[in-house]
């Protein structure tokens, strides 16, 4: 079975940094496209960030683009959300994400399987 846990959420003022981690279990995350996602209370559950399967390169939303990172480290199976100049409208729960394909997917229903989220909070 396929477990997604995401940490590094936190409270930071704007400007600042946080990485997220996602780890994984059941699911070597080099061989999938894994993606980063958040959702605001009433929102719809945004695409942040993907990266595909066997290297098969990046996609980034454009809110976030030049300031957010995705990558990993296989060894540790784990896949990171390096996030930059946080701004108070990155304030959301992120989720991470995994595809059962190595190609890349922006939409949600793309993704089988998904962590319970961590909460960023940037404050103004």
């Amino acid at each position: 079975q396929v477990q997604l846990v995401e940490s590094g959420g936190g409270l930071v003022q704007a400007g600042a940094s946080l990485r997220l981690s996602c780890a994984a279990s059941g699911q070597t995350v080099s061989s999938v496209a894994m993606g980063w996602f958040r959702q605001a209370p009433g929102k719809e559950r945004e695409f942040v960030a993907v990266l595909g399967g066997n290297d098969e390169g990046t996609i980034y939303a454009d809110s976030v683009k030049g300031r957010f990172t995705i990558s990993r480290d296989n060894a540790k199976n784990t896949v990171y959300l390096q996030m930059n100049s946080l701004k108070p409208e990155d304030t959301d729960v992120y989720y991470c994400a995994a595809r059962r394909t190595s190609v890349k997917g922006i939409t949600r229903g793309a993704y089988g399987y998904w962590g319970k989220g961590t909460l960023v909070s940037v404050s103004s």
